[in-house]
């Protein structure tokens, strides 16, 4: 082998452990897990405080008066767990809209921090014309 030779197969080496390390410290940052209601509700207790991104279907969703608390139930394959969102809502968020939130279980529900959602008849043909899904949240000071 000569000197050439070497010198490019070091280099590509560090440079590969350098980029490897990099991507292994930022995904190892950003990972979290993602999971159905029903699946972490089955052991709750061993996802407390652990950063989760949880799916499911919003019920009884309620908003408090004057704020941008949200209160809702998430179900899925008939378990529930409460979930709570204080924050600016995306517009396909309703009753009964596929939500995936992200942030932390505890003994007293889901504490969301981020939010996403889908309205399950977006994609269907437009029936009729409404105020938007938005005007379908009740204002609620009851909790």
């Amino acid at each position: 082998m000569s000197h050439k030779a070497a010198k490019i197969g070091l280099t590509s080496l560090v440079l590969t452990l350098a980029f490897g390390g990099l991507l292994y410290s930022t995904i190892g940052e950003s990972a979290q897990y993602y999971k159905h209601v029903d699946e972490v509700m089955v052991e709750p207790d061993a996802w407390y405080g652990e950063p989760l991104q949880i799916h499911g279907y919003a019920k009884n969703v309620t908003r408090k008066r004057d704020s941008l608390d949200y209160r809702f139930e998430m179900h899925n394959n008939g378990q529930v767990v409460l979930a709570s969102y204080t924050g600016i809502v995306p517009d396909t968020f309703q009753n009964d809209a596929e939500v995936v939130l992200q942030g932390t279980l505890s003994p007293d529900g889901f504490h969301a921090t981020e939010m996403t959602a889908k309205c399950p008849s977006k994609y269907e043909a437009e029936g009729g014309a409404g105020a938007g899904p938005a005007a379908n949240l009740p204002a609620s000071s009851s909790y």
